[in-house]
């Protein structure tokens, strides 16, 4: 369990004081994926970096299982250190080193030498998917197969914590599934806390059991991550998870009056055929506009935009139905569609 306990950050710039993380008070449980988002400098990357002493706190406790860890010098803070991975968003890989030793430094650093060193290397490899690479050199590997390397080594000495700083930020889309992919493998094969820091939400709804969003150095959301991509409450969130979940409408439909709904569903509901079954009841006529279902945390969320006609109190009765099973929001000015994405979807 890591507890931030109302930890705060403070930096000096050009004789001006800059508080770049401000009373952080947070727990993650052992075991758990969570993760920190939010944008370009809301702090997340100061925050998780106290927790191996790379950054310095100001004010508050860290405790890690209870131990206290802000005060930790010398030879115990090189002992704690032991017990946390990280990896960074750009690989930090010795260039003239092979994929074999770049593992075994870290390995050399914590006292394991001889065959112990090999044969641990050989198991992490396999573990990333790299086997085949054991003798490559950095400049020879693409951007998602070095931080696989850089992962194996964050994992060379058993750490109970792993911290990711912008981890997949630096690869292209094909690169970054490959390497969530390989992050899922770990958490299902290591018994690891893992701090995952991203301002990528496609990242988030794959990867987190809970996440925080953190702005102006403050934690202001923090939850369940199928609960915050779902229904988010603070303004960044809704901004931060519409950039990852936009509806496209084309805009030939967006002419003439209509009424226009918005309906989102999550759960089982996400399967089940609403509007067909709404059609069957209910003397209107339906058209879907767009849609989309997303799956965040392997579950699934659904948003359509649709347009609706028949005589008014039928299409109230309709519109009843569906808030039965989903959350609808009705929009009078079809050309607002374009601009609302997720961030509008809910009552």
């Amino acid at each position: 369990m890591i507890e931030f306990d109302h930890v705060s950050v403070t930096f000096q710039n050009r004789g001006k004081k800059f508080l770049a993380v401000s009373d952080v008070t947070l727990t993650v449980e052992t075991g758990e994926f969570f993760g920190i988002v939010g944008p370009s400098g809301a702090g997340k990357s100061t925050l998780v970096r106290t927790v191996n002493r790379l950054q310095r706190t100001d004010s508050g406790s860290i405790r890690i299982d209870g131990r206290e860890i802000t005060g930790l010098k010398g030879r115990a803070l090189r002992e704690e250190r032991l017990k946390i991975g990280m990896i960074f968003q750009h690989f930090n890989l010795i260039m003239n080193a092979d994929v074999g030793r770049n593992i075994e430094f870290a390995l050399l650093a914590a006292g394991v030498s001889g065959r112990k060193t090999e044969e641990r290397t050989k198991e992490l490899l396999a573990l990333v998917g790299m086997s085949e690479k054991l003798h490559a050199y950095p400049a020879e590997l693409s951007g998602g197969q070095k931080q696989r390397v850089a992962i194996a080594r964050a994992l060379a000495n058993r750490p109970e914590i792993l911290l990711c700083d912008e981890a997949t930020s630096a690869l292209d889309p094909e690169n970054t599934a490959e390497v969530i992919e390989v992050l899922k493998r770990i958490k299902e094969t290591y018994p690891l806390t893992i701090l995952f820091i991203t301002h990528q939400m496609e990242v988030a709804r794959q990867l987190f059991d809970r996440m925080a969003v953190m702005e102006n150095g403050r934690i202001i959301e923090a939850g369940d991550t199928y609960e915050l991509f779902t229904d988010p409450k603070e303004e960044v969130t809704k901004q931060l998870v519409s950039k990852s979940f936009e509806l496209s409408v084309p805009e030939e439909l967006l002419t003439g009056e209509r009424e226009i709904f918005i309906v989102s569903y999550s759960g089982k509901e996400a399967y089940e055929p609403l509007l067909n079954n709404m059609a069957k009841q209910f003397q209107v006529s339906v058209s879907i506009l767009g849609g989309k279902i997303e799956y965040i945390c392997r579950r699934p969320y659904g948003v359509i935009v649709i347009s609706m006609e028949g005589e008014r109190e039928e299409k109230e009765k309709a519109a009843a139905y569906m808030r039965r099973y989903a959350k609808v929001e009705k929009r009078a000015a079809v050309l607002e569609v374009r601009r609302y994405g997720y961030d509008t979807v809910g009552i």
